[in-house]
């Protein structure tokens, strides 16, 4: 694999998932983490329990957001919704990977006169496997598909993909060192896997070719969340 990779600030690769009940839990987990973390995902169980109301708060304290809304829906919609999502000045934005849906997501930014967010589009979930899928009917190999959706995103405009540790190398060597790989499914060695499946430690996902990784239950569920932060930053710095 290739030594380039984006230019990103240390601080930046690691984006914290705030997949907590409510919004006072949310708050609470980023003033514990204060300076030590500056990237947050809100994911739809905060979308759901008025977490959309962060994004303003956040960019006041210097935080940057991460808007995991998985979009999915006719082009229009899609549009209309990313048009909005691009005047709160979100970071990223996540929709499913269907070329339609990418290209609906760059042109309403396009049209909005924005630079952001940056539209990744998600592969296969990390809490999916082989056997998920051949339930679902798919025959593709699990990597093959992830790479065939990583290219069709590209084709269509988007800025990066959502994809496991498993499979960013390969996705790197297909796709340049400039285009963006966030990977969720993060755990440390000694933390259980919970409903994941396809998972990996933050220096790992880094050194498979990640530019971000997404950690949320490692750092929630601490006793420190600062110092377990702390940890897998210093897993990061040592893999690049």
């Amino acid at each position: 694999m290739s030594s380039r990779r984006l230019d990103v600030p240390l601080r930046d690769r690691l984006i914290v998932a705030l997949d907590v009940p409510n919004m006072i839990d949310a708050r609470n987990i980023v003033a514990a983490l204060g300076d030590t973390v500056s990237f947050y995902k809100i994911g739809l169980q905060q979308v759901f329990g008025g977490g959309l109301g962060l994004i303003d708060e956040f960019f006041r304290l210097g935080k940057k957001v991460f808007l995991d809304a998985k979009l999915a829906d006719i082009a229009a919609t899609v549009g209309n919704a990313t048009a909005n999502i691009a005047r709160t000045g979100a970071e990223f934005l996540t929709v499913t990977g269907d070329a339609p849906i990418v290209r609906a997501a760059v042109a309403a930014r396009s049209q909005a006169h924005a630079r952001k967010p940056l539209i990744l589009a998600v592969t296969v979930l990390t809490s999916i496997d082989q056997n998920d899928l051949t339930d679902m009917g798919f025959t593709m190999p699990l990597a093959d598909l992830v790479e065939y959706r990583a290219r069709k995103a590209k084709e269509a405009g988007a800025d990066g993909v959502i994809a496991s540790g498993f499979e960013a190398a390969r996705l790197r060597a297909l796709l340049g060192p400039d285009f963006r790989i966030v990977t969720p499914g993060i755990r440390s060695a000694d933390s259980p896997k919970d409903d994941q499946k396809r998972v990996m430690t933050a220096g790992e996902a880094i050194r498979a070719g990640a530019d971000h990784v997404v950690v949320g239950r490692d750092i929630l569920r601490s006793d420190k969340p600062a110092d377990k932060a702390r940890a897998i930053l210093d897993d990061i710095a040592a893999a690049l």
